[in-house]
This record gives structure tokens, C-alpha cells and sequence, in this order.
């Protein structure tokens, strides 16, 4: 019976992250990465609410997910940071954190233990959007990727082509004494819709869910320009006419949109590109924004990492896993809970992922993935 036992302890040591029930657990330094479900040491890659949640006794972040962490977990969380590319030491893991493009303070998480390196990324993109270090790829063996969109339809526009898009649409509207309302979520794309518009077009007025955040981006040194609060002095059905009001989602169809009078309307999201997905918002125009990767950002953060192994979390799994197999990687699905505010809103006809709608922050429900991955206990192998 020994025979059998060593084996299994050398097969189970090729991992240096598994599945459990509470999430993505590091064995050799007991900690979890994003995990869904309270536990006692937790490595958060960013503050959205799938990722990082209430409960955990310890929290690992970078530095400048502290104010949205805090803001979204409770101020008097147990919270530890370190810059990107600083290393500290826990059972013998050596642990980093290194950008992901993402949104303020997102980052994967590096992990060094007996000559093996692994990445988890959490969720990022390629392109740098000015309000967040931009990502950088890491050289590991074995990476964990999202793949929220990946299918070679995404393909997301330029920075410039975006924001051209937005100001012209702001524009006219502010010209025919209209506001123009953009639902945007309100950490992440709402701080990078501020950044990048042109706000000589006229004044901006935002959703009480996302002032707070943006209060974070300012003390972090993110240029952002002036914004208002409908409740504000001065601000009357004069100013309302010619404003850009950035509202989270969850506010489409309630009271607050009444103060807007006639407004012209629009969704700013990756799911954008797919056509239907405006009607199906009831929203007069779309943008395709999105803080993920599209299909060649992934395919360019894989190579960069050099990885021969690749694990395939959230969105098209089945797709992504195929694709990198062909061109001859490990590749396999990791099942998680993971659905941030993108994949929330991935429309019913969409081949990536069908989730029915939900409201801001709500999150954690699985996704259809490949089970390949087996659970802590069983190796990896499928």
C-alpha cells in the first residue's frame, strides 16, 4: 500500500493551486486566491464583489485596492498590501502581485515554490485605459486565465475610436437640449468613461454609487475631471440638458431617471458587440467598452507568459481551451464562481455565456464550464 500513497503525494504536489469547495486553494501556503467562501488567509486579485468578499480573517491586496476594498468590505477589514513586484514569503510560497489592467489595484498573483511558477490572473485587459497600471505579462509555467470573451467576434476598439464615439454621441445630444445618460458600472468603467470624454462638452453629473469611487481614483492620483450629484447647488433642468450622467445599471427604470426629463440613453459594455444586446438593454445606443480582455488581448497575455500549462476559468471556456490546445499547450477548464460585471450582463443568444440579467454587484453564480480540473485530492489530470 505504500507504492500507491507516494504516488499519489507526488502527483498531488504538481499543483500549486487546486479546487475546493471555498475557492482557489494554494496547498504548500495554505491560502486562497479570490475565494467565494470565508477562510482564514485570503489573496484578493481586485475589489469587484465576485472577486473579493466579506468574512475572510486576512486579506492580501495591492496597495491601491485598499480604498475599494474598504469601501465595498467594510473599513475595518484585516487588510495587508504590497506593491506590485514586491515579494514577501508565507510557508515557503514566495507571493507577488503584478498588474492586470484591470481596474484600480487589480493584479495576478505569482507563486514560487520548489522551482514551480504559477500565475493566477484574476480578471484583466491589454490595453492600458490611463486610471490603472497597465498589465504586464509574467512568465510562469502554469497560468490561470479568464476568457469572459473568449470568442474571436470580441475584438474591442481602440481607446481613441471609443471615446470619439462617446463625445460625438454627448455632443449632439447636449446641442438638442438632451441629456445624455450612459449606464456604466460603477467601479471600473465609470472612472474610465471620466478619464477619457471630453469634459469641455459640458458638465457631469454621477449616480451616488459611483461618486465614492471615484473619491478612491482621485486620492490615487487618477486624473478624473469635475462631477456633480443631482442634489447639488446649481445643479437645475438647465444644466441636466446638456450633462453626461453616468448611472450604474440597476438604476435604468427607476424614480432617479425621472429628474432627467427627455434624455437620450446608452449602455457602455463589451456584450455591446453583439447585435440584439442594445435592443434587449431597451437602451437608444451602445458602446462596446469592456475591462476585460478581447480575443486577441488573450491570445497576447498567453504567449506573454510563456506558459506550457494553462487553466481556463469563467466565460467561453470550451472555446479557449480548444484553441489552445490546437496550438499545443496543456490546456484545460478550471471551474470557479467567479461573474463580474461584464459577464452579469452576457446576453441569452451569446455563445460565450448565458447568465440571465442581474442587478450591480451581484455575483458568484457558476458558470458553464469543463469540470477538467478535479477537486483538491484527485491530481490533474481529467
Amino acid at each position: 500500500m505504500a507504492a500507491p500513497q507516494e504516488n499519489l503525494a507526488a502527483h498531488l504536489d504538481t499543483n500549486l493551486v487546486v479546487a475546493r469547495p471555498e475557492g482557489l486553494y494554494c496547498p504548500p501556503g495554505d491560502f486562497y486566491i479570490d475565494p467565494w467562501r470565508p477562510v482564514a488567509r485570503a489573496v484578493i486579485t481586485h475589489a469587484h464583489s465576485d472577486h473579493a468578499r466579506v468574512g475572510h480573517a486576512h486579506y492580501l491586496a495591492h496597495t491601491d485596492s485598499e480604498g475599494t476594498l474598504r469601501t465595498r468590505l467594510g473599513q475595518d477589514i484585516n487588510l495587508q498590501t504590497l506593491p506590485y513586484g514586491e515579494a514577501i514569503e508565507h510557508h515557503g510560497v514566495r507571493v507577488s502581485l503584478h498588474p492586470a489592467g484591470h481596474v484600480l489595484g487589480s493584479a495576478q498573483v505569482r507563486l514560487e515554490h520548489g522551482g514551480r511558477v504559477w500565475v493566477a490572473s484574476g480578471d484583466y485587459k491589454t490595453e492600458a485605459d490611463g486610471t490603472c497600471t497597465p498589465f504586464e505579462p509574467v512568465p510562469c509555467d502554469t497560468f490561470i486565465t479568464e476568457s469572459t470573451f473568449g470568442l474571436p467576434i470580441y475584438r474591442w476598439p481602440t481607446q481613441a475610436v471609443l471615446f470619439a464615439e462617446i463625445d460625438a454621441w454627448w455632443r449632439a445630444n447636449a446641442q438638442a437640449g438632451r441629456a445624455s445618460v450612459l449606464f456604466c458600472y460603477a467601479f471600473g468603467k465609470a472612472q474610465r468613461i471620466l478619464h477619457g470624454v471630453d469634459a469641455s462638452i459640458g458638465p457631469i453629473v454621477v449616480h451616488g454609487a459611483v461618486e465614492p469611487l471615484n473619491a478612491v481614483y482621485r486620492a490615487a492620483g487618477v486624473a478624473l475631471p469635475p462631477t456633480l450629484r443631482v442634489s447639488d447647488e446649481g445643479v437645475d433642468a438647465a444644466l441636466l440638458k446638456r450633462s453626461l450622467v453616468l448611472a450604474p445599471p440597476s438604476a435604468q427604470g427607476t424614480p432617479w431617471m425621472k429628474r432627467f426629463g427627455n434624455y437620450a440613453d446608452a449602455f457602455a459594455s463589451g456584450w455591446m458587440q453583439l447585435r440584439g444586446t442594445r435592443r434587449r438593454r431597451g437602451v437608444d445606443r451602445g458602446f462596446v467598452m469592456s475591462d476585460h480582455a478581447d480575443w486577441p488581448g488573450l491570445q497576447q497575455a498567453i504567449a506573454g507568459t510563456g506558459a506550457e500549462r494553462v487553466f481556463v476559468t469563467h466565460g467561453s471556456v470550451q472555446v479557449m481551451v480548444r484553441w489552445l490546445s490546437e496550438i499545443g499547450l496543456d490546456a484545460r477548464g478550471f471551474k470557479t464562481e467567479y461573474g463580474d460585471e461584464d459577464d452579469q450582463e452576457a446576453p441569452a443568444a451569446s455563445a460565450a455565456v448565458q447568465p440571465p440579467d442581474a442587478p450591480e454587484g451581484d455575483a458568484g453564480r457558476p458558470h458553464p464550464v469543463l469540470p477538467d480540473l478535479p477537486p483538491e485530492g484527485e491530481g490533474d489530470t481529467p
